[in-house]
């Protein structure tokens, strides 16, 4: 699986957890019985999916704790790099409005990562607990986009089936992709998603669709060229062009994406995981998550304690 000749980089989206970290937040609770947090098996998933170096986007006031929590002991396995997502990192020509707090949302973090990560990349939330099998199919989907370089730009995203992404414990928001041919189409941010009583899977606020339990949804899991980054910089500056003053306004990763695929600027190939997505939308769902790295644990996917 592993190839010497390429270098990849996983790239993890974890500036949101913000001045909460310190404090405690529920997705950084220990889930594994050695005390792992679910960032520990992303990383392990991908190193030995191939990945040689990981760089954390985060906020520049978390570092110290974040070190402690996990960076520390990550910086003996593999390489590491840190980014931070500050309001002021932007294209040239362009400031940031003083009264402005929100962050511009993580296709602004990815962007920030345009000193740093100049190889094959994979992006993935912090928060998210992936599986194995979609950090090979993305390091081999990589391998081809070095190997063959097309134009339009390639990129892959990994879908999961909608059925495999719930919560017992309420409604979750999810990219639902329309897909065809194994190419993306377009990705809808979809809210308030349940199984409803006539075991459907159900979504809406207004108003009240079904979707097909087998369906595409995004986790936000891209793989991506280097060249990627420099492509959204050029979308995060027409972004700012019209909402630098809007100090709420977000640019979001799957929504540049979708307008560069619209604009024919890259094309998306995604590739489908049958593994279980599991995270912790809801505090009650910190006991099933345990239960689920105990089982894998159990099945010998991942050893009892994660880093020896």
């Amino acid at each position: 699986m592993e190839d010497e000749n390429m270098n990849a980089t996983l790239v993890i989206l974890a500036a949101g957890l913000g001045s909460r970290f310190a404090g405690g937040i529920k997705q950084l609770e220990p889930l594994g019985p050695g005390g792992e947090i679910i960032m520990d098996y992303s990383i392990y998933d991908a190193v030995e999916a191939g990945f040689d170096k990981v760089v954390f986007i985060i906020r520049r006031d978390i570092k110290d704790a974040f070190d402690k929590m996990i960076g520390e002991r990550i910086k003996k396995i593999v390489k590491t790099d840190y980014v931070f997502q500050e309001l002021d990192c932007l294209p040239k020509g362009f400031e940031c409005p003083k009264d402005r707090v929100k962050p511009w949302g993580h296709g602004h973090a990815v962007y920030c990562c345009k000193d740093a990560v100049k190889e094959p990349f994979v992006v993935i939330n912090a928060d998210d607990y992936y599986g194995k099998q979609a950090f090979v199919q993305l390091y081999d989907k990589l391998k081809e986009m070095q190997s063959a370089p097309q134009t339009p730009m390639s990129i892959a995203l990994v879908g999961f089936e909608l059925q495999n992404t719930l919560s017992e414990f309420g409604s979750v928001n999810r990219g639902v992709c329309k897909v065809k041919n194994g190419k993306l189409e377009s990705i809808k941010e979809t809210y308030n998603i349940r199984r409803e009583a006539d075991g459907k899977i159900h979504c809406g606020k207004e108003t009240d669709e079904v979707i097909a339990d087998d369906n595409p949804v995004s986790m936000n899991m891209w793989a991506c060229p280097p060249e990627f980054i420099t492509k959204l910089g050029e979308y995060f500056e027409s972004f700012l062009k019209e909402n630098v003053n809007n100090i709420t306004a977000e640019f979001l990763l799957p929504g540049g994406i979708e307008k560069m695929i619209e604009n024919g600027d890259v094309t998306c190939a995604v590739t489908q995981s049958s593994d279980k997505w599991f995270g912790i939308t809801y505090a009650e769902d910190t006991p099933s998550a345990k239960a689920n790295f105990k089982a894998l644990v159990d099945k010998g996917v991942y050893p009892a304690k994660l880093w020896g």
